[in-house]
């Protein structure tokens, strides 16, 4: 028997293999998604609150700090204009703090999931509880800024009632890319380079803050593939920043439920052999 790194594949990891349609039990999964929940019960004060607070605090510094000297963006106000982005920015960061640090601790040094597929509960389920509750923690922070964001006067639209809608998609998506990064790494150093090379960018160049038509062409095409580029215009759509277009709305709904769909066997496939083998 070989003796394997913390983070190191188990052999036999192929592309053939990652690609293999999982059949997880939804039944299963909620019982993790209801440990999980559990568990957040003792602590929510202390993961909570730093987090939604972040945005917020961009809010009030840029939105309304900055947004005096912006006069306006395409017609409105700067701080109605970056409300919307500013609740999907919430709603990646809630998913993506808990599919990374909290579920490379939970497989490589806690071992919850090796105790946990003792039991009737599968690998395919452990990673489909913890998307439940990466879309869970997705909404814990999104629909919070929202409300704020109603209460500033920044929504325009009843169409916002469809944000909980939103605010899944942008869980699930988010869910399964981190899931994804976090059953491939070998160290916990390499979220480093998730955060810092890929959620930090997306964060700048999303128009969360500025119009991604204010870019070159090329600069614009390849904002077009950022999750968060969709996550923000589907909000702006919800908020009717613009007013409501549902069509566009739609698409940029299906293009996340789309991403998350083609990343959805992968991290099921590689906990499973990790877990396994």
């Amino acid at each position: 028997m070989s003796i394997r790194g913390p983070g190191s594949l188990p052999p036999g990891v192929t592309f053939t293999s990652v690609w293999r349609w999982p059949r997880p039990s939804f039944r299963m999964a909620y019982r993790m998604w209801e440990r999980n929940l559990l568990s957040y019960s003792h602590r929510w004060h202390i993961n909570l609150v730093p987090n939604f607070f972040e945005p917020f605090f961009y809010l009030l510094a840029i939105g309304f700090g900055l947004g005096k000297f912006v006069a306006t963006i395409k017609g409105v106000d700067y701080a109605r204009y970056i409300a919307p982005g500013l609740a999907a920015v919430s709603g990646m960061y809630g998913a993506s703090f808990e599919v990374s640090w909290n579920v490379f601790f939970k497989l490589h040094f806690a071992k919850l999931y090796d105790a946990v597929t003792v039991t009737p509960i599968d690998p395919e389920d452990v990673v489909v509880g913890e998307m439940m509750w990466g879309i869970t923690r997705s909404l814990m922070y999104s629909l919070p800024f929202v409300l704020i964001s109603a209460l500033f006067g920044l929504v325009h639209s009843w169409w916002v009632l469809l944000t909980p809608i939103a605010g899944a998609a942008v869980g699930l998506c988010f869910s399964a890319m981190g899931l994804t990064f976090s059953s491939l790494i070998p160290t916990s150093d390499f979220f480093s380079f998730y955060w810092t090379l890929f959620l930090v960018p997306m964060f700048l160049f999303s128009s969360i803050f500025f119009p991604i038509d204010s870019m070159p062409a090329w600069a614009q095409s390849l904002a077009w593939f950022s999750p968060l580029f969709h996550c923000a215009a589907l909000f702006r759509e919800l908020f009717g920043t613009f007013g409501t277009n549902m069509a566009a709305a739609l698409g940029h709904f299906v293009w996340l439920l789309g991403l998350s769909a083609v990343l959805w066997p992968v991290p099921q496939n590689i906990f499973r052999q990790r877990l396994v083998t």
